[in-house]
Formats: structure tokens, C-alpha cells, sequence
């Protein structure tokens, strides 16, 4: 099959398996502007990926990504009869193991959200206030939330009577609801409750969380926040770890909380397992496994709970 062919059709079967492909399409296509679309898939040789994969020169986590990219695709291909073999070289490393996320302890957390701290955090950030800011945190650890989903939840989302959120536009394209426990309800209530003022974009969305002039929060402007907030807070990465932890780590961090916490309490965290998949918005188990680091208390509950199995007692059924 034709190299643009064969692209289209596995850029098609992951979409229609949920994910939204964007950086991993780019690649793709902008190999078979490299090789050429008409370019049959085993007339491709390893000189043209080699080539590809180099690109301006040494080795970068960009090569890493065209390769497992490519990778991918190759795999895809062969199972489709699309290709024979794949042209990748034998050699061509590894992505290099990433350090793992941070898990927030309770104390660092109190740091996190206390509003001195969050308020010398924001001091020069024009658009930002105390409460957005801090209302932005509790929803990332109080909810998971990934943080587009936070920044992008409407006023009308939040239904402060049945404490639940409405996530729309997700990762894998689909809405979903999510209930808010009363420390975050309550803290979204409070929220809620300030005049929103001038609080409306351009295009008339009212957005729960926004700038000052009602443009929804940039990136660029909360990230510069939280850098000076884990400062002020004096939060530090813990060893074989992240040296700066992030805020995508407050959701790592609610994820691996909540199964400690199942733990303690003696449920079924294999029944349970699923409804976290559910509430975090991943398509499927696999999606979760990257936010169940395991942590100290973690393997501690989960020893606790296979000694008592052995000798007889509570059955460990997770």
C-alpha cells in the first residue's frame, strides 16, 4: 500500500479508538512529505527514515518522538499486510525513562493552597487573582482534572445543587460528569458567589475560571505562578524524582491518594479500579496506570492488605 494511504487509515482506526492524534498525525504526515505519498511502505528504506529521524542533527527528544511515531505506524502496518517489514533501524534507542511524577504529601499541599502563600505567588501577574488561582488548584487535586479541562469549564457547568461538573471536549472527545466532594464544592461556591464583573470574553463565554478581563487562562501565565508559588512554598521534588514538580502532578497526586485511601478503608480497589478510569476521563484501564505511581503509603497498604490474606484474615480481594 501507499505510504499516504496507509497513514490515513491508521491515523483513522486510533481516532476511532478514542484518541485525538494530533502531534503524532503531524509526524506522520511530515514523514510522507520526507519519503512521499505515493511511496509505496516496503520501497521505504532505512537511508529515508535515518534521514527523517536525524533531521538537523543530534539526537533530541524530537527524534525520540519521530521514532516512536514511526514506530507505531510500522507496527500498525505490518498487522494490516500494509508493509512486510519495517525500515526503522534495529539500533535506533529508546526514549529515555522519564522521572516519575511527583506525589503532593499533605502538608505540601496545605503549602500549596494556603492564600499567603498563593498571594505573593501572583504578585506582577496582572490578570490573575488570589481566588481564580486558588480555585484553579483545588479543581486539579479536588477533581483531577487535567489542566484544559479546568481552564476551559463554563460558569453553566458547575451545578453547585447536585455538587457535580460537566468536562467537555476532553482528551478522547468526550464529555463527562464528574462530582465535586463538599471541600470543592464549597470552594466553587464561594467562587461562584463573587460578582463576575467584567468577566466575559470577547465571544460572550463566561468561564468559570478566567483572566481579569473574562479571556480564558493562558498557560504561559498560571505556570510562571505556580513556579514562584512552589517556591514560596518551599516545595521540593523528592528523590529519583522530578527536581520541580509540576501542577499536572496535583492530579498524579489525587489519583494515587484515592487508591491509598480505598486501601485504608478496605474496599474493593479492583471493583473500583474502572470507576477512577471513569472519573480521571481515560478510555480505557491502560490510561490509568501512568497516575498509580506507587508511593511508600501506597505499597505499605497493599502489603498490609496481602498479609492479611496469607494468614487468613480480611480477604484481600484487590
Amino acid at each position: 500500500m501507499k505510504l499516504g494511504d496507509a497513514i490515513d487509515h491508521y491515523v483513522a482506526w486510533r481516532q476511532a479508538h478514542g484518541a485525538k492524534f494530533t502531534t503524532t498525525r503531524n509526524l506522520l504526515r511530515q514523514f510522507m512529505h520526507h519519503v512521499g505519498p505515493e511511496t509505496y511502505c516496503d520501497e521505504i528504506s532505512r537511508a529515508q527514515v535515518l534521514a527523517f529521524l536525524i533531521g538537523q542533527g543530534r539526537g533530541t527528544r524530537h527524534r525520540d518522538n519521530k521514532a516512536y511515531a514511526l514506530a507505531g505506524f510500522w507496527r500498525f502496518a505490518i498487522s494490516r499486510d500494509y508493509a512486510s517489514s519495517s525500515p526503522l533501524p534495529v539500533s535506533e534507542r529508546r526514549p529515555p525513562l522519564l522521572a516519575p511524577p511527583h506525589i503532593y504529601c499533605r502538608t505540601q499541599l496545605q503549602r500549596l493552597f494556603d492564600p499567603r502563600n498563593i498571594e505573593i505567588a501572583i504578585v506582577g501577574a496582572k490578570q490573575l487573582d488570589l481566588n481564580t488561582f486558588r480555585t484553579l488548584l483545588l479543581l486539579l487535586y479536588g477533581a483531577g482534572l487535567r489542566f484544559s479541562e479546568a481552564t476551559g469549564l463554563l460558569r453553566d457547568d458547575v451545578d453547585l445543587k447536585a455538587s457535580v461538573l460537566t468536562i467537555r471536549d476532553t482528551k478522547f472527545h468526550k464529555s463527562r460528569l464528574v462530582p465535586a466532594g463538599l471541600p470543592l464544592a464549597t470552594a466553587l461556591a464561594n467562587h461562584l458567589s463573587q460578582p463576575p464583573g467584567q468577566r466575559f470574553a470577547p465571544d460572550g463565554a463566561a468561564y468559570l475560571l478566567s483572566n481579569r478581563d473574562g479571556t480564558r487562562l493562558a498557560s504561559s501565565t498560571v505556570q510562571t505562578a505556580f513556579d514562584r508559588l512552589r517556591r514560596t512554598a518551599d516545595v521540593q521534588g523528592s528523590a529519583g524524582g522530578r527536581s520541580a514538580p509540576r501542577m499536572h502532578d496535583l492530579r498524579h497526586s489525587f489519583a494515587v491518594h484515592r487508591l491509598t485511601d480505598w486501601y485504608q478503608e478496605g474496599a474493593d480497589v479492583q471493583r473500583l479500579l474502572p470507576v477512577l478510569s471513569t472519573y480521571l476521563g481515560h478510555s480505557d484501564l491502560e490510561g490509568t496506570k501512568i497516575y498509580l505511581t506507587m508511593t511508600p503509603d501506597l505499597l505499605n497498604q497493599a502489603s498490609m492488605r496481602f498479609a492479611r490474606f496469607v494468614h487468613g484474615g480480611e480477604n484481600a480481594r484487590a
